[in-house]
């Protein structure tokens, strides 16, 4: 069973889809905040979802190794990967060039993951972590470059220590994670030029 699961749920249309969902991760990346939708049909094996696996598929290859989480790297995702995208699975975090947290599972620190340099600051770790929506969560505000005042998100399934880490993981710029949150179809994206804070109630 594991095996088939590696063959099935690739792109059907890889260039095309690919380019597509390259386009909304790109425009949610210049635009910090602003929610973008992935139509691409893609069937990652469990619990992996279909949004997260499409970017996988797009960012992933074989010179990016790819970190997982405990359930993920034992479920047949990394065949799929592997067959899909030829990306190979890692278990250090400073080697990896994505790291993929599914629904539920507990966020890492991302000050565990590969920061850059200051030479080369691109050359760290992002995170694509699912969560349960966009919305019903705790209010944040973000400031920063792409956005022209601020711009306020309510991500339901993040650690109440998620400001804590993000901050954190802003004071040693242009060095930092930069992070790729995922709820349904819906995706937004956190480069780590964005200033969160918590809206005062």
């Amino acid at each position: 069973m594991h095996d088939t699961l590696a063959f099935a749920g690739g792109f059907l249309e890889p260039v095309f889809e690919a380019q597509a969902v390259f386009r909304t991760l790109m425009d949610c990346m210049a635009r910090p905040g602003t929610i973008g939708r992935l139509s691409a049909a893609v069937m990652p094996p469990a619990p992996l979802s279909a949004a997260a696996g499409a970017v996988a598929l797009t960012l992933c290859g074989h010179d990016t190794p790819v970190w997982l989480t405990p359930t993920l790297a034992t479920s047949p995702l990394p065949g799929w990967l592997a067959f899909h995208a030829g990306a190979p699975v890692t278990g250090e975090r400073q080697n990896a060039r994505f790291a993929f947290v599914e629904k539920g599972a507990m966020l890492p620190d991302p000050s565990l993951f590969a920061q850059g340099t200051q030479e080369y600051p691109d050359r760290s770790t992002t995170l694509v972590v699912e969560i349960d929506a966009f919305e019903g969560g705790r209010p944040l505000m973000l400031k920063g470059p792409g956005i022209r005042t601020e711009e306020e998100v309510a991500p339901l399934g993040l650690p109440d220590m998620f400001p804590h880490f993000w901050a954190e993981n802003r004071q040693n710029f242009p060095r930092g994670v930069d992070l790729i949150l995922v709820a349904g179809n819906a995706v937004l994206c956190l480069p780590r030029t964005t200033v969160l804070r918590v809206k005062e109630a």
